[in-house]
């Protein structure tokens, strides 16, 4: 029986995590972006000089998301070897 490199499975994991935080990201940019700059200019609020749709998009949420990626790197991903060995091809754990 063939077993899968147990490497691969958390290299798929670590992938998958990735892809769901890049989303994640996308959709607030986009809600907040379209969402809160839907108005005719006049209508805009300003924060730190910038529109408040822009704030929360571009400055919170490359902040919020920054901190969300070093914190997903930490606390979910592993250091694995990268050497072929008997121990990494075994697919149990």
């Amino acid at each position: 029986m063939r077993h899968t490199d147990r490497r691969f499975i958390q290299a798929n994991r670590e992938a998958l995590i990735a892809l769901i935080l890049s989303l994640a990201y996308f959709i607030w940019w986009y809600a907040t972006a379209y969402g809160l700059g839907d108005r005719a200019v006049e209508e805009y609020t300003y924060i730190l000089g910038f529109p408040a749709w822009f704030f929360y998009s571009c400055v919170v949420g490359f902040l919020l998301f920054s901190l969300l990626a070093a914190l997903m790197v930490k606390l979910l991903f592993k250091d694995i070897s990268l050497d072929k060995s008997e121990e990494n091809l075994r697919g149990d754990a």
